[in-house]
């Protein structure tokens, strides 16, 4: 059997993966979604997935497991994830 993260027991409803998915992960330690702040992490996350290619709805009208996941980091679509990405990392350049 596949491990958890590439099916459904593994994945999260709202976007990304759960803790079982996390865990199964084999490529290294996966850590929880950072949903808020200005944690290096979440920038790099948010720009990552912002230019991620494909939609972000499927033709029915639903969202893709891209916009769940940009949502469940605190983004509302792929320009919003690379506008807050941009904010976030500003911020902390000016902590240093």
């Amino acid at each position: 059997m596949t491990a958890a993260w590439t099916r459904k027991e593994g994945k999260n409803p709202k976007g990304g993966l759960n803790a079982k998915g996390r865990a199964s992960y084999k490529g290294g330690t996966l850590k929880a979604p950072v949903k808020s702040g200005d944690n290096p992490r979440r920038a790099s996350f948010l720009a990552r997935m912002g230019g991620m290619p494909g939609p972000e709805r499927k033709p029915n009208g639903e969202p893709t497991r891209l916009l769940l996941s940009l949502q469940a980091w605190g983004a509302s679509s792929k320009a919003d994830a690379k506008r807050k990405a941009k904010a976030i990392s500003a911020r902390n350049k000016k902590i240093k």
